[in-house]
């Protein structure tokens, strides 16, 4: 696995806008140009618990859940500036963007008793079901040649 190593050359420290070169967005799948929320889900005591991550967003302007169709949809939208003042150098700089989800739920979903909460970084969206939880099978895998 390749990893991206900050160059210091002769042990100086880089200005702030050269760093911001291997600055990482770990929150966060690029596919096909669009950008979307890394979750986990899974199902504990019948509640389908589905964790977001979504560092540094404000939940209270920035983020819209809503669930429509069987359809769990979630919509972030994140908007950062940053100022860097050096003796010779002055930065200003502005990053943003809007991210989606959209997770299929159970069957038995019970939509009323839908929470939300956020800390650290993480939302978490509780969906109780109704139903059974969903089994697991294993499949045996059959090498062939």
């Amino acid at each position: 696995m390749a990893t991206l190593t900050r160059w210091e050359p002769f042990g100086l420290e880089l200005p702030t806008w050269m760093t911001r070169l291997f600055d990482e967005r770990p929150f966060l799948d690029v596919t096909l140009d669009k950008m979307t929320i890394r979750v986990e889900e899974f199902v504990e005591d019948k509640t389908l618990v589905v964790r977001a991550e979504l560092p540094g967003v404000d939940v209270d302007k920035d983020v819209e859940i809503s669930v429509q169709d069987g359809l769990l949809h979630i919509k972030a939208q994140r908007t950062e500036t940053s100022e860097s003042k050096e003796k010779s150098f002055y930065q200003s700089e502005f990053r943003y963007g809007a991210f989606e989800r959209t997770l299929p739920l159970p069957s038995g979903a019970t939509l009323d008793d839908v929470k939300a909460t956020y800390e650290t970084g993480v939302l978490e969206i509780r969906i109780p079901t109704s139903g059974p939880e969903p089994r697991t099978h294993k499949v045996p895998v059959q090498r062939v040649g």
